[in-house]
């Protein structure tokens, strides 16, 4: 049997991290294999070791891959198996980042990290940049294929990819089994970030007797809620080895994920949703070009999914960093829809303020309805944006004035790209979403074309035009229901979704520009655009809907794998016949990320009251940790969301995968409903002993550092413990 070797063509270490660009001896295709620093690339394969390109690539007319890939897989089809190697080019002019993603990000080139692009081509004259970066102390890297059609005549992609690792696991011999295991994070809504775990047998993707048939696992959403079913992330895992590769995508619209294997190997590539997945076709004129979405990407060993998942969410590091002055304090807010539900008024507003006002609260959201007209309820009534009468009879000036008088900051309630069936504006088709000539429409919602100027005019005038006019420096924008496969107005229906998102992204940075140091909170339903694009562009986003739920702690702390705990806005909703008990678990579970308050505020006694401001007091001396931390979480499966048994703790450790490691540490228990015995424990760090510096919960805790674990006895259902320790 014939022995065929893969060679190195280059390698860069990025950190901690090693990049290899692995060339097939027999057919030039070069392969992006991603490996820990301290692990060289040294393996054989069998007869047919089967190459895979860095980028993957179809071109309407091109023919398919076949091995009965048809409606599972678009890779490696004649488009890609066409394409030779031009070059590569480090730090140079080709290596340029023309990507408009990353410039607002802040990434502009190669001076305090590397760049590398490798140039590949076809035959027609089509060139693919395929850019890697890493910037100085990350533990990630940045990545985006841009396309250039030099053939002379138009070409219609069906596919592109923003990213393709290869030599996945090329540690493992062949056939063996139970290894190699994918990572992926379900999201519905109410329950976001769902982890779950298969291995690629359980998955049939191990390789065939033959070599024949493709086995490959595509995943994705299809429409403008970008995390409605999953998270655009995957993580594989070698468990022999104890090696993990992480992939996040960056954007707005549908996307997809496989998992591809053929040979010994496996290969993970991701972008967006291709036209058999998603609908989409882009025709690229010619010398025209079209960029992928950015990835984001990380290797490394040990640490399990908590280490490869932070690594990837701290590559926002910078941009949340660069936000406004006042959210690198995370500082508190109030929201008044649970108060209210829909209702807010000049009136209750004044309320809720005198009971706040001397609180510690920093931003005050006057949520959904303060445009509803008598007799409509809010939710059908978006779009025209006109300030209530009734509710507001002397406009929102007085009531915003009354709001800063309080020191605090007001913020409002838009749901930008969408109109409700009461509104006038849902008859104006003109300027609305359309699919197959008809207006798109879901059961009370229609969407505004956001590509027309004439929208974004009358977007900006109802929309900032309001901000500035009355002194908002805080806004929600909030999203809630899905454009679905997409719209008319381009050569696809999926292109005229990722068109029509683009544009409504424009019309964010828009914001951003006229309203100088506005907070942007990402709302979708709660969280159904928790993706990196999005979080980038704001200062935080809801957690979720699930606001009164037994079930928040649960979901707030699986989302520390996907998105920033300092951009996680989680609320805490107290109630008039709330227990101090409840109170305190509805306060703990703000400690898992950003604190929001709401609820029957104007209703409270002095003792609830009592609970509610010893949490404020708790959360601030947190907010440093919660800021720069590592997370860990600990306890049994949690199998029923909606109905938790057992018990969690999530320890954070100030400091992080990116920041120097400090010495204080956070540790939230919650115990649901039974299966427990009352004694909760969690390993503690094991680089020193530590203290207890203060507990917080409804009344006094049992809780101690001993032998290396943080014991917490909670004998009681439904009841949280937060400790704050420094280390000795």
């Amino acid at each position: 049997m014939a022995v065929k070797v893969k060679t190195v063509y280059s390698e860069f270490i990025l950190g901690d991290m090693r990049a290899c660009y692995v060339q097939d001896e027999e057919t030039g295709s070069l392969e992006l294999v991603l490996l820990p620093e301290a692990v060289t690339y040294e393996v054989s394969y069998r007869e047919k070791p089967y190459p895979d390109s860095l980028v993957q690539v179809k071109i309407s007319g091109d023919t398919y891959a076949g091995g009965y890939s048809g409606g599972r897989t678009m890779r490696q089809s004649a488009s890609v198996l066409g394409l030779r190697l031009e070059g590569q080019e480090v730090n140079g002019e080709a290596a340029r980042i023309p990507h408009p993603v990353l410039e607002s990000w802040g990434i502009k080139g190669a001076d305090d990290g590397t760049v590398v692009c490798t140039i590949l081509a076809d035959d027609r004259g089509c060139r693919y940049r395929h850019t890697l970066i890493w910037k100085k102390g990350k533990k990630s890297l940045l990545c985006y294929t841009e396309f250039e059609n030099a053939s002379g005549q138009a070409v219609d992609l069906e596919m592109l990819s923003s990213f393709s690792l290869g030599g996945i696991s090329p540690f493992v011999g062949a056939d063996e089994s139970g290894v190699l295991k994918l990572h992926r994070i379900r999201s519905v809504w109410s329950m976001e970030g769902r982890t779950e775990s298969q291995l690629l047998e359980d998955l049939q993707l191990e390789p065939s007797w033959g070599g024949h048939a493709v086995r490959c696992e595509r995943f994705g959403q299809v429409g403008s809620m970008p995390v409605n079913g999953y998270f655009p992330y995957a993580v594989m895992e070698d468990a022999k080895s104890d090696i993990f590769w992480g992939a996040q995508l960056c954007h707005n619209a549908s996307w997809q994920m496989e998992v591809y294997r053929r040979g010994d190997d496996a290969v993970l590539s991701g972008g967006l949703a291709d036209y058999d997945f998603g609908h989409w076709m882009k025709r690229v004129e010619a010398g025209e070009t079209f960029v992928s979405p950015v990835a984001i990407l990380s290797v490394c060993r040990g640490g399990g999914i908590e280490e490869i998942s932070q690594r990837m969410t701290a590559a926002l590091d910078e941009a949340v960093n660069a936000g406004p002055k006042s959210e690198q304090t995370l500082p508190i807010l109030f929201n008044e829809y649970c108060t209210t539900w829909g209702c807010p008024s000049c009136e209750n507003i004044r309320g809720i303020l005198d009971a706040i006002k001397d609180k510690g609260l920093s931003y005050f959201v006057i949520d959904c309805g303060w445009f509803k007209q008598e007799g409509v309820p809010w939710d059908i009534a978006m779009g025209d944006y006109c300030v209530s009468k009734e509710l507001f009879p002397e406009g929102l000036a007085k009531t915003v004035e009354a709001i800063k008088a309080c020191g605090m900051k007001a913020g409002i309630w838009f749901e930008i790209d969408n109109v409700g069936e009461r509104a006038k504006s849902y008859q104006d088709t003109a300027h609305l979403l359309t699919r197959n000539g008809a207006p798109l429409t879901t059961s009370m919602r229609r969407f505004w074309d956001m590509r027309q100027e004439w929208v974004q005019k009358y977007l900006e005038e109802r929309v900032i035009g309001t901000l500035n006019q009355y002194g908002f420096s805080y806004m929600k924008m909030d999203y809630n229901d899905t454009i679905g496969v997409g719209c008319d107005g381009a050569e696809s229906l999926g292109e005229g979704l990722r068109q029509n998102m683009e544009a409504s992204l424009a019309f964010i940075r828009r914001v951003k520009e006229k309203v100088p140091g506005i907070i942007l909170e990402n709302c979708s339903s709660g969280g159904h655009k928790l993706e990196p694009l999005m979080m980038g562009e704001c200062s935080m986003a809801s957690f979720s809907d699930a606001h009164e739920c037994e079930e928040i702690p649960v979901i707030a702390a699986a989302l520390h794998r996907v998105i920033l705990p300092r951009q996680s806005q989680i609320w805490a909703v107290i109630r008039e016949d709330d227990s101090l008990k409840r109170i305190a678990y509805s306060i703990a579970n703000t400690f898992l990320g950003r604190m929001c308050l709401s609820g029957d505020v104007t209703k409270l006694t002095e003792a609830q009251w009592d609970v509610i401001d010893r949490g404020i007091a708790f959360y601030k001396k947190a907010a440093p940790i919660i800021m720069n931390g590592y997370s860990t979480l600990y306890g049994p499966k949690v199998i029923s969301w909606r109905h938790p048994k057992g018990w969690q703790c999530l320890i954070r450790t100030e400091g992080g995968v990116e920041h120097e490691k400090k010495d204080g540490l956070l540790a939230v228990f919650h115990s649901f409903n039974g299966e427990h015995d009352g004694a909760l424990e969690a390993p503690l760090p094991t680089d020193g002993t530590y203290r207890i510096e203060e507990v917080y919960s409804d009344a006094e805790a049992d809780v101690r550092a001993d032998d290396g674990k943080l014991v917490c006895r909670i004998p009681e259902d439904m009841r949280a413990v937060a400790v704050l320790a420094k280390k000795c």
